[in-house]
């Protein structure tokens, strides 16, 4: 009999399970549970990006493309990173079409990360992050940024974090559970700590389209970052296209040259239906994005507005559709409350330790669901925690 336990990597066997998928799997034997925990936008694909996937098909365009993409779809990207965020790529050499956001970040982690390298990551953030680096040898770092801060990374909490092993910082804004955004001035001085060391960044931008009140502003466009920045994005956030799993990743030509030999031995391309469709996406897809945009504005406004009204203490998100209030004074863990109230009021919310310990005492609200979901959900809230 095999003995699975020494056969299976020891890496892949240190990681722990992802904190989100319990509440999943708690969520599927319930009737009437509203979820607000899927970090995945409510809205159908655009019928146009949808037909030109389609037309695709029916095309007979079903082969393989290019490793790194096709050539007009990597066109549109540098052209619109370029009309929207005022960073210039070569399409040719220095973009890299991925299977979603996730390989993106992958690949950037894989290609810069030797054995014993140091990766800081700022925390509370999505769950890959770590997992990812250690699997790639490296040595996660955590910085648990403070909600009297909104959340923000600050340079000197990245200065203090930083050793002779550092050799990548992840920038996961605008973020990934908290809703936290960096303008411009935050970057600026976060630059200025990296100015003169080795040290990379991976911006992860998928959100870069959600922001309220605030333009994304990306750190390769700041003077002398884009030769130390990796930008990591897709489709799946701004055109609601998770299921097509279409992401890209930016760099300079040194870097995207080792990532694409990662990604043609591993994955060979992404697919070739999704690519079509969002070469339609970025050629007509900017009223889309800003219609959606507005919805969750007019849901993010409606949420903070009534979670205050019912004595909840959170700070107004400036970025991507999630809310992270603060449960701390019912004196319960994140994970207590978020699984009793999912027991007891059918509503899923993810605990704020999914994210990394500094999000003890929080929780996760994704407000990519109706109006109707989120008052309902509301409404079971007071009820559950004036039981408290």
């Amino acid at each position: 009999m095999i003995d699975y336990d020494s056969v299976l990597s020891s890496s892949v066997k240190s990681l722990a399970p992802s904190g989100i998928r319990k509440f999943f799997d708690l969520l599927e034997d319930m009737d009437d549970a509203i979820s607000l925990g899927v970090g995945e936008p409510d809205f159908i694909t655009p019928w146009h990006i949808r037909d030109a996937g389609i037309r695709s098909l029916e095309k007979g365009f079903t082969k393989y493309t290019g490793n790194a993409g096709l050539t007009r779809l990597r066109t549109e990207i540098a052209e619109y990173l370029k009309r929207k965020f005022a960073v210039t790529y070569n399409d040719k050499s220095e973009i890299i079409v991925t299977v979603g956001g996730s390989e993106a970040i992958d690949l950037a982690v894989r290609a810069l990360v030797n054995v014993g390298d140091e990766v800081i990551i700022p925390t509370p953030s999505f769950v890959c992050y770590g997992p990812i680096a250690a699997l790639a040898g490296g040595v996660p770092v955590y910085i648990e940024t403070r909600a009297e801060n909104e959340f923000r990374l600050t340079a000197d909490e990245l200065r203090a974090a930083i050793t002779p092993k550092t050799k990548l910082l992840i920038l996961p804004y605008p973020n990934n559970p908290t809703g936290a955004i960096l303008e411009r001035c935050d970057l600026e001085k976060i630059a200025e700590v990296l100015r003169g060391t080795d040290i990379m960044v991976l911006s992860d931008e998928i959100y870069a389209e959600l922001t309220y009140g605030r333009r994304h502003v990306s750190i390769a466009s700041l003077d002398g970052m884009r030769e130390r920045t990796v930008i990591a994005s897709g489709f799946s956030k701004a055109y609601s296209m998770t299921g097509w799993r279409l992401g890209y990743v930016c760099a300079p030509e040194p870097i995207t040259s080792q990532m694409v030999k990662i990604h043609q031995y591993a994955i060979m391309c992404a697919p070739t239906m999704s690519q079509y469709a969002a070469i339609e996406a970025m050629r007509e897809g900017d009223d889309d994005i800003e219609e959606m945009r507005r919805e969750y504005d007019r849901r993010r406004r409606l949420l903070l507005d009534s979670l205050r009204d019912i004595g909840i203490d959170v700070f107004e998100p400036r970025g991507a559709f999630y809310m992270f209030p603060s449960i701390a004074k019912f004196g319960l863990t994140s994970e207590e409350f978020c699984e009793r109230f999912l027991v007891e009021e059918k509503v899923a919310m993810i605990p704020g330790t999914a994210f990394g310990a500094g999000g003890e005492g929080f929780t996760r609200i994704c407000y990519a669901s109706s109006s109707e979901n989120l008052r309902e959900a509301v409404a079971r809230l007071k009820r559950f925690i004036e039981r408290l």
